[in-house]
């Protein structure tokens, strides 16, 4: 990720009136263990972000380990096991194999993003599929404003 882009979400972040928002920096041993756990290879955006923010709001609620407050207690290991085994008949259950839940949508939708750093959306009542971002850091570009 750029550093403009971090520099931005630190400033936003770290107000105090924004402190549920950001969660605490993911370890070196959460993420190795959740990457084999998981049987996926985080992107190194993503891993730059938990690192820094932990799970925190960019735009949407990206899930990590220790999240903020504000994004609720659920991991990206709690998330992408529950959408894993919930969408295992549908058509994108492929694609959450080799994928890890980062988020979801106010449906409920899983987000989710594959070792390349492209974030999908996975759509629960149609069984679709479709890109939302080239990069983890093109999504948040694209989701996130500071208010």
């Amino acid at each position: 990720m750029k550093e403009s882009l971090i520099e931005r979400l630190k400033l936003f972040l770290y107000r105090e009136d924004n402190l549920t928002l950001v969660g605490h920096p993911a370890s070196q041993e959460e993420i190795s263990q959740a990457e084999q756990l998981l049987n996926v290879s985080f992107h190194t955006d993503y891993v730059k972000f938990i690192q820094t923010f932990g799970g925190a709001y960019a735009g949407i609620a990206v899930h990590a380990f220790a999240n903020g407050s504000s994004i609720g207690k659920e991991t990206v290991i709690d998330l992408t096991l529950r959408y894993r085994e919930q969408f295992k008949e549908h058509s994108f259950a492929k694609i959450l194999e080799t994928s890890y839940v980062i988020s979801m949508d106010g449906s409920g939708d899983p987000i989710m993003m594959n070792s390349s750093g492209q974030v999908y959306i996975g759509y629960h009542d149609t069984a679709e599929i479709r890109l939302l971002a080239d990069s983890f850091e093109a999504l948040i570009e694209d989701q996130f404003y500071e208010w």
